[in-house]
């Protein structure tokens, strides 16, 4: 990127030289007395730089850029007297792309300028070059440099005002370009303001602190000079400012009025926050705590008037009170006691900061164990119980775990790690006491809560397995055998007795001569009754035709009395019975 330039004061040196052989060839070519003269004369004369070294190129090119205060500084070899310095930029969103002067930097006798004016874009890249001349003569360009302003910017020294008050020092830091048209940092409340300060003797150490742009510095001896100063600092750009002319102020007289409040301390256990203090005065006092949202002191003006009364905490005789409800997990806040005593005398404590999430503390969490064979199943609950949502919201918790078994021996004690609220421990020995407690860490605070209390429980006995096996499947033959043999024995009978009275193994007789056998006889069946005719022999019927007897009559009445089948009674069986005997007897 290095351009280099021709020295312009040697350009008429060509032509004297090729005026010279017009003099030597004077015998070819006609010239005038007087000329030929004249020529003589000049090519006699010294050349105007005849006998000088060239000028060199100027070096060591550097920007100094202080918020929107541009430098240009070089260094010149030799320092030869008359010797002056130009500068020429051009930048990557410049119009056209040639080489423009450099405001501020032309004709310049020393070897630095001041080109503030010429910068606007302070995001765009910018290219430098410079060369010395002297009269006529000029050197070569030097480098080129290239730079983007914003990259090389120093943050300029802020502005500072003490004040002593009460034995404390008020200190008022104003942003490095108050009151600037054109700024090169664009947000004032993106700094930070590092302040240091010593007590003005020979023997002293500096003390330094971070600090607001308007903030009391306190803890100094009283009667006694101290000297400050400041610098504004960048830390997300990685920027440390100039610090700021030293200043010294002499502190006064601390006046300690027994009424305030002194000793102000915050504790804070599961997001729930309680200021305490002390109390000096012996006679009735009422206090009423205020507090402030931290960004305010960010901010570059008085914030004295924004302090707000905290809910609750309004004429407390005590010396403790709950401030929950003024504070949320976003942000930090400042806490003071306004003390009021007798004729309407009051006193404001100091403040103290509460930053919630480092200032709260983690408690125990719950914790329930459960056994199955060889296993332990812990439950844990978070800090706080079901109404810790907070603390479940802003803390990323893990568990430690300590378990160990509850016997004489002193056994050391494991330790288990978790970031889930269930865990299980294996290998359990058989009929042992186990003993189990948790703790809950947040790695990003570097906290930890106190351990939980302990949960012990025993383990079962060993099992024979085969054995259980077994017995279980003995038990369940038995089971089916008890309920399948009565089941058996009733499909049984019941088949029996269906088969008996709907499917006999005995007929009944198809007439009157088949009861000479067995009856077949059923119990669930009636019988059906046939109609008996009663009838009788009558001897009038037969008739004797000399030695012949007519048989009709017994004939039909034999086939009649075989097809009836039945009998109505006894008698009159007995009765059929003794005709036909007597029928008999008179036929032969």
């Amino acid at each position: 990127m290095e351009e280099r330039g021709q020295g312009q004061g040697q350009g008429w040196m060509p032509e004297l030289r090729a005026g010279r052989p017009a003099v030597r060839g004077a015998g070819r070519t006609a010239v005038p007395g007087w000329k030929a003269l004249l020529w003589l004369v000049v090519a006699a004369l010294p050349l105007p730089c005849q006998g000088q070294a060239p000028l060199q190129s100027p070096q060591d090119i550097q920007v100094d850029v202080v918020n929107t205060n541009f430098t240009l500084r070089w260094s010149h070899p030799g320092g030869e007297p008359g010797v002056t310095f130009s500068a020429e930029y051009k930048w990557s969103e410049g119009t056209g792309t040639g080489w423009q002067e450099l405001p501020g930097c032309q004709n310049v006798p020393g070897p630095e300028c001041d080109f503030s004016s010429a910068v606007s874009e302070y995001y765009d890249t910018h290219w430098v070059r410079v060369r010395a001349q002297r009269g006529e003569q000029v050197s070569p360009w030097s480098r080129v440099l290239e730079m983007v302003p914003d990259h090389e910017a120093k943050i300029g020294p802020p502005g500072m005002e003490l004040q002593p008050t009460n034995g404390d020092i008020k200190i008022k830091i104003s942003p490095p370009e108050a009151n600037q048209g054109k700024k090169m940092w664009l947000n004032d409340l993106s700094f930070k303001y590092n302040l240091v300060f010593w007590e003005n003797s020979s023997n002293s150490q500096p003390r330094s602190k971070n600090i607001f742009p308007v903030d009391t510095v306190g803890d100094l001896a009283p009667d006694t000079t101290y000297c400050f100063k400041v610098q504004a600092n960048l830390p997300t750009e990685g920027k440390e400012g100039l610090f700021s002319p030293v200043r010294c102020v002499r502190t006064t007289q601390k006046v300690n009025d027994l009424l305030c409040a002194t000793n102000l301390r915050v504790l804070g256990l599961n997001m729930e926050f309680h200021l305490h203090w002390d109390n000096q005065y012996k006679q009735p006092v009422s206090y009423n705590v205020q507090y402030l949202i931290g960004y305010l002191k960010r901010l570059n003006e008085d914030y004295s008037g924004k302090w707000v009364a905290v809910p609750g905490c309004g004429n407390v005789t005590g010396t403790r009170c709950n401030v929950s409800s003024a504070i949320t997990t976003t942000g930090f806040y400042y806490l003071r006691v306004q003390a009021r005593g007798g004729h309407n005398r009051s006193c404001l404590s100091t403040e103290v900061k509460v930053d919630p999430l480092r200032t709260n503390e983690i408690g125990p969490p719950g914790l329930k164990v459960d056994i199955s064979d060889t296993l332990l199943h812990i439950q844990i609950s978070p800090p706080g119980g079901p109404e810790g949502e907070v603390m479940r919201n802003n803390y990323v918790l893990s568990y430690r775990i300590l378990y160990w078994r509850n016997s004489s021996s002193d056994e050391e004690a494991k330790v288990k790690e978790t970031k889930q609220t269930v865990a299980t421990i294996p290998d359990l020995a058989p009929e042992t006491l186990y003993c189990v407690k948790a703790q809950a860490f947040s790695e990003a605070y570097n906290k930890s809560s106190v351990y939980s209390q302990e949960e012990c429980i025993q383990t079962p006995g060993a099992k024979a397995f085969p054995l259980i096996i077994l017995a279980t499947f003995m038990a369940a033959l038995f089971a089916v055998l008890l309920v399948a043999l009565p089941l058996v024995f009733v499909l049984y009978k019941a088949y029996s007795k269906i088969k008996y009275v709907f499917f006999p193994s005995c007929q009944p007789p198809l007439n009157i001569e088949g009861f000479g056998g067995q009856l077949c006889t059923s119990p669930y069946l009636p019988a059906p009754e046939e109609p008996v005719e009663n009838y009788s022999v009558i001897d009038s019927m037969i008739t004797y035709e000399g030695n012949q007897i007519d048989c009709k009559d017994y004939k039909h009445s034999n086939q009649s009395s075989r097809d009836s089948g039945n009998y109505s009674n006894d008698d009159n069986t007995s009765g059929s019975k003794g005709s036909a005997e007597t029928l008999g007897k008179e036929i032969v």
